[in-house]
Parts: C-alpha cells; sequence; structure tokens
C-alpha cells in the first residue's frame, strides 16, 4: 500500500512540475517599472512546459525559448499593455512570445494562438495550388474592395506580394505563410509583416498568427520550426488519425489563405460560403498591432499605440 502511495504521489507531483509559472522577476531576473504597465507586468504569470489546450485537443509544450500567457493575462497585454479596445479581442486561447523580450519591448513579438473546429482539412492541395495565382487574384480583390474602404474613412491596403511563400510541411501538417503589406496611399510607407501558421489536427485547425513587424521576419522564420513542434496533438486527435466518416472541413489549403484576406475578397474569389463557414461566430478581423498593421484570422483585434488602427478614421493620430 506504501509504494502504491508514493507512486500516485511522484504521478501527481510530476503533472503539478509540468507547468512553470514565472513571476516577472523570475522570467527576467528584473522588476517591472513602476508605472502602469509594470503594474500589469506584476500581474502576469509567464509559463512553460507542457501547457493542456483542451479547446484544441491539445499540449503546448513550451521551450526555455519561449513563454506562454494564458487567454487572461494574454487580454491584458492586447489591451491594457497594447492598447486594443476590449469588445475586438475575442477569447483567445493564449499568446507564445519568445523569452528574451518581455511583452512591453519594442522588440518583442508574440503569436495568437486560436483554434478551429469545423473539420479535418485535407491537404490534397497543398502540392497543386498554385500560390502566385492565389496571390494575384487576393492583390486584385484587395484593390477592387479599396475604394469602399476609403469611402468609409479607412486607409487602403496594399499586399505588396508574399513575404514567406506558402510552404505546407507534410511532415508536421503545418501550413505557413507570410504577406508584405502596406496601409495608406504612400507607396514609400512602412511594410507591415502578417506572418500565419495552421497547424492541422483530426478536427480542425490550430491557428498561430504573429504580432511582429517586417524587420523581423529572419528572426520568426527561424523560430517558425520550433513554435510549430510545440504544438502536439492529444493521443487520437492528431491529423494522422483521421478516419472514414469524421467531419470534413468546408475549406481547403487555398481557402484558408484567403479567408486572412477578409470575407469580400473571399467572395471576390467564390470562397465566401468557405470562409462565412471558417469564421463562424468570430466574423472578420483586420489587425493592427503592437509592431504595425496586420491582418489575423479569427476575430483578434489588437491596435498599437505607436500606429494606425486599421478600424481608425483617417485624420486621427497616433495614442
Amino acid at each position: 500500500m506504501k509504494n502504491r502511495l508514493a507512486i500516485v504521489f511522484l504521478a501527481a507531483l510530476a503533472v503539478a512540475t509540468q507547468v512553470s509559472a514565472k513571476s516577472f522577476h523570475d522570467m527576467f531576473g528584473a522588476e517591472p517599472p513602476a508605472d502602469e504597465e509594470g503594474a500589469v507586468l506584476k500581474t502576469l504569470d509567464f509559463q512553460q512546459g507542457a501547457i493542456k489546450i483542451p479547446a484544441a485537443n491539445a499540449t503546448l509544450n513550451v521551450s526555455d525559448q519561449f513563454y506562454y500567457l494564458n487567454p487572461e493575462d494574454s487580454k491584458k497585454v492586447l489591451v491594457q499593455l497594447w492598447g486594443n479596445p476590449e469588445s475586438s479581442v475575442g477569447s483567445p486561447l493564449g499568446m507564445i512570445f519568445p523569452v528574451k523580450y518581455p511583452p512591453t519591448d519594442p522588440h518583442s513579438w508574440g503569436s495568437v494562438i486560436d483554434y478551429d473546429s469545423s473539420g479535418h482539412v485535407s491537404d490534397e492541395d497543398a502540392a497543386s495550388t498554385n500560390y502566385d495565382d492565389l496571390l494575384k487574384q487576393i492583390q486584385d480583390a484587395i484593390k477592387e474592395q479599396n475604394p469602399e474602404r476609403e469611402r468609409q474613412g479607412f486607409d487602403p491596403i496594399t499586399l505588396v506580394g508574399w513575404a514567406e511563400p506558402p510552404h505546407y510541411d507534410k511532415s508536421t501538417h503545418a501550413l505557413h505563410w507570410a504577406r508584405d503589406l502596406i496601409f495608406g496611399n504612400d507607396p514609400k510607407a512602412g511594410h507591415t509583416l502578417n506572418y500565419s501558421v495552421r497547424v492541422l489536427g483530426r478536427e480542425g485547425v490550430t491557428q498561430l498568427d504573429f504580432v511582429a513587424g517586417l524587420d523581423q521576419l529572419q528572426e520568426i522564420n527561424a523560430a517558425i520550426p520550433t513554435v510549430i513542434d510545440t504544438v502536439q496533438y492529444d493521443s487520437g486527435k492528431r491529423y494522422a488519425d483521421f478516419v472514414d466518416g469524421d467531419k470534413i472541413a468546408a475549406y481547403s489549403m487555398a481557402g484558408m489563405i484567403a479567408a486572412g484576406a477578409g470575407v469580400k475578397v473571399a467572395a471576390k474569389l467564390g470562397l465566401l460560403a468557405i470562409v462565412l463557414g471558417y469564421f463562424k461566430s468570430f466574423g472578420i478581423a483586420l489587425l493592427a498591432l503592437k509592431k504595425g498593421l496586420i491582418v489575423v484570422l479569427a476575430g483578434v483585434v489588437a491596435a498599437g499605440r505607436k500606429v494606425l488602427g486599421l478600424f481608425r478614421r483617417k485624420g486621427n493620430t497616433d495614442a
């Protein structure tokens, strides 16, 4: 009996130590600043280790190169630290950041985590899709949409091209791509990075949308393999666990990419029904994030203090 109790105790201890929650001081070796932002930073739990994400039937194995913030703390970052309207943030499943930056560091970047449970996404079109043709179609559709945006008082968008062409890694069942965007009418304006990763599972897709600037593309590219490996679906919920009869998603690889450009663009490409199914109740979000303006899925809206938000009217100044 004693041996059995000892085994149970050790097993419970192992589970308890899987996740390491640290204070700001423990994580960064210093106290946060003595201001309003510092007061928020003191309340955050910086987590590492094996973090269960039940909504995605997955575990995030967060290495010592990164830290995870839970949904509540992620909202604090998005709203209180990065100045986004609370009503626009949605319900992310958390965020992942590189460990060398606190959230308030001007060089920091992070990935907003979400999950879509619309069903199993076939990867059969990954190799056959002409992503250059898809890019041209999305560019044309955005260009046609811009006059209406301007009539509504918003800046036009120029999709310059792929910052990183769509790439599907069959071994990890992960699709990632990045767009190079300009907001406004000045062709010399700063460029914005929109980097998205989709990790396919048996019943849905884990969504990772990066909050970063275009000048951080190289750093993010280097981190992508580790970030993808962070997502581990539960046994029976992996992509390879698919069996005939499972629910099939209405959208494909190309549909996921087109969806990021918004409903009107998807409608122009004949993908409206697919995108509406993809977003379900989330709606479409065009984001302005801490590092620059960015387009992201799943209704998570973030507007940086140092840049104009996409939904901010012309003539407004930076906060």
